[in-house]
């Protein structure tokens, strides 16, 4: 009792998990980037690969005595964009990437274009099509096309979960690992050591807090690109909950272990950029992670990223349960305990 009032005592978790949680709201930036950035990206992606007939590719005939009767033949295919230009200027377009193909002048025509390019090779079989059926070749039969438009196939489809553990992972890190950095460059980790706080209850509070955030960050994300983008969640919503929360786990495992030696806030961005860049561009956030070589995806498999983006989709696009994901969760579970545990030993206040 003091002055007539009595003092509320809590535990040391919860008073630190309250002060990280008030810390957080109290962010513009942290609002920003945990709710506000992964769904205006969501939304611009989505945007910019809705379903919609595919452009034309632009091809590029060269000036000759055969120009004209090749742009005829050209333009006569749907899926083409032509234009006669002089040798020099064919080039220069196509160096630049104004056309993903060049048609020659000579007798018969040469296809000077980029192997390695998608859009280059289409363009290329394309043109060659259309000038044989003017030279007068006939096609033995007109094959049928059957387009993909439903939900659960279409790039926007793949590219929301990978999103959502981009977030995850990035939120995880940088939320916790900054904390802890900036509380220890301003000496107040030093304060706590003489406070009755353990080391777990300062690590837990953080991990606690990230969770607390979990609910709101992932669902906003999620509640956008199914109503908006009509992106299907075709499992569980409690097994894709479990996933979210495994992961943000993991993530959160990883951001206390790379802070838990560095002074400076560039050396936390350091240690942070060499955990996180691999993961952003090996597992799978925006193409999938066969695109590599077979050499290197027992390392890609390995990530935490790669694990909970496969899950991820696993429970959104194929609807399977946790059963069929134990691989991924397994591979989470490790992450998270181990960076956990690693991070309480080598800790530093100071």
């Amino acid at each position: 009792m003091t002055e007539g009032r009595e003092i509320l005592v809590r535990h040391p978790l919860v008073e630190l998990t309250l002060a990280r949680v008030r810390e957080l709201v109290r962010e513009p930036e942290a609002v920003f980037w945990v709710f506000v950035f992964p769904i205006l990206l969501a939304g611009i992606l989505g945007l910019a690969f809705r379903s919609r007939p595919p452009e034309a590719l632009p091809v590029a005939v060269v000036e000759g005595p055969t120009a004209t009767l090749r742009l005829d033949a050209l333009r006569a295919e749907p899926s083409l964009r032509p234009e006669v230009l002089a040798e020099p200027e064919a080039r220069a377009a196509l160096g630049r990437g104004r056309v993903v193909l060049l048609v020659s002048a000579g007798e018969p025509p040469a296809y000077t274009y980029d192997p390695t390019q998608p859009e280059s090779r289409a363009a290329r079989l394309a043109v060659d099509a259309a000038l044989q059926r003017a030279a007068g070749r006939a096609d033995a039969f007109t094959a049928g096309a059957v387009e993909i438009t439903e939900p659960g196939a279409r790039y926007v489809d793949f590219l929301v979960p990978g999103l959502l553990g981009m977030n995850l992972m990035g939120t995880g890190m940088w939320g916790v690992g900054f904390s802890l950095v900036v509380a220890r460059n301003g000496k107040l980790l030093k304060r706590l050591v003489a406070a009755p706080v353990r080391r777990s209850q300062l690590l837990g509070a953080q991990l606690i807090s990230r969770l607390i955030f979990l609910v709101p960050e992932a669902g906003a994300l999620l509640v956008f690109a199914c109503f908006l983008l009509d992106v299907p969640i075709r499992g569980s919503l409690l097994t894709l909950s479990a996933v979210s929360l495994l992961g943000a786990l993991a993530f959160t495992g990883l951001g206390l272990l790379t802070a838990a030696r560095p002074r400076t806030i560039e050396g936390v961005s350091g240690v942070m950029n060499l955990v996180m860049v691999p993961m952003w561009v090996f597992s799978g956030i925006f193409f999938s992670t066969e695109r590599f070589p077979a050499a290197l995806q027992p390392f890609i498999q390995a990530l935490p990223l790669t694990a909970l983006n496969d899950a991820l989709r696993g429970v959104m696009l194929d609807g399977v349960g946790l059963v069929a994901l134990a691989p991924e969760l397994l591979n989470l579970t490790l992450w998270g305990a181990l960076s956990f545990a690693i991070a309480l030993k080598i800790f530093r206040w100071q």
